[in-house]
């Protein structure tokens, strides 16, 4: 078994070491927190045996293997480096970095010290996801052509708000979803079109247009309103829509393979959700480990390079457009 440390205690901290938990009962040893109050009041609730404020006294255990960063985005990158050096595997919450240069720079990091590196998307491993990307690669929906996708919810569902200081951006925290979805069907994109709102220097919301060698996307996200949460991709035999939320979705329609399930009876394809949602990730992470790997090939490092260097293009072209204005 494999033995982990949470770097971070907010939320979603919360419901990933539940669900490493139920996977690996005990696998959790250590946690970080800003405070040693606020660590300890973590470690009690879980259960977790040790707490601390010191990240490097965490990092310098020897019953620690693995660590999940679960900090704010723009720390993300410091932090994999420090856990790196220190030999310890990461699985680092999305987006892995603010930035493509630094995703790289961990990446490399970790090739080099034969460690295992992923970004924490936890819908790769979704078992509908994992059923879906299989069935369109196979031709369910012919050329995949299209990809539409949006993902806003105002700031306060969440409870919180975002600062450039405290590395807000919705882009990176909602937009990464549609982006990811859309270069898993269309590849990389050969133009890209983007707009969107800045408060007090942080992006809370946009849109893009992705143009592709075979076809489109249309991407939206938003930390000030709802979008519709669902996403569509299609192809020339048919469409599957992800019903919301889509990035954490359990259902799918399938408007395929013949007349009555294009247009009356689509195919319904569920999948319930396992825990909160982390677990067929945490599952894979460990089968990886255990096979010596240091990256999961259903989300290896080259996918996540590609999508943080449109996120780069499409902030890029967002604040341009908000410039002009």
């Amino acid at each position: 078994m494999h033995r982990w440390a949470i770097i971070g205690t907010g939320d979603i901290s919360d419901r990933l070491v539940a669900d490493l938990e139920a996977v690996a009962p005990g696998a959790v040893t250590a946690v970080w927190g800003r405070t040693a109050e606020r660590a300890q009041a973590f470690a009690d609730a879980h259960g977790v045996p040790s707490a601390t404020s010191s990240r490097d006294q965490l990092l310098a255990r020897d019953d620690v293997d693995v660590v999940y960063i679960a900090t704010p985005a723009h720390t993300h990158a410091a932090i994999a480096l420090e856990a790196l050096a220190a030999g310890k595997h990461v699985l680092i919450e999305k987006p892995i970095a603010t930035g493509a240069a630094d995703a790289e720079r961990i990446f490399t990091t970790a090739r080099a010290a034969g460690l295992f590196a992923m970004e924490a998307m936890w819908m790769r491993f979704n078992p509908l996801y994992v059923e879906m990307i299989d069935r369109i690669g196979d031709g369910l929906l012919g050329d995949v052509n299209s990809v539409r996708a949006s993902f806003g919810t105002p700031f306060q569902a969440r409870g919180r708000t975002l600062t450039p200081a405290q590395g807000g951006s919705i882009l990176l925290d909602r937009g990464i979803y549609p982006i990811t979805l859309a270069q898993w069907f269309l590849g990389d994109p050969t133009r890209v079109d983007a707009a969107g709102r800045f408060m007090d220097g942080t992006d809370v919301d946009g849109h893009a247009t992705l143009e592709f060698d075979r076809g489109f996307a249309q991407l939206a996200w938003s930390g000030v309103e709802f979008l519709d949460l669902s996403a569509t991709v299609s192809g020339d035999r048919g469409w599957v829509t992800f019903a919301p939320m889509f990035w954490a979705g359990s259902m799918a329609r399938v408007h395929a393979g013949s007349v009555e399930r294009i247009f009356s009876s689509p195919e319904v394809v569920e999948h319930p959700r396992q825990g909160n949602g982390y677990r067929p990730m945490l599952d894979a992470v460990a089968r990886a480990l255990d096979d010596g790997l240091i990256e999961h090939p259903w989300h290896a490092h080259d996918q996540t390079l590609r999508t943080m260097r449109t996120m780069d293009a499409v902030f890029t072209r967002m604040s341009s457009a908000s410039a002009a204005l």
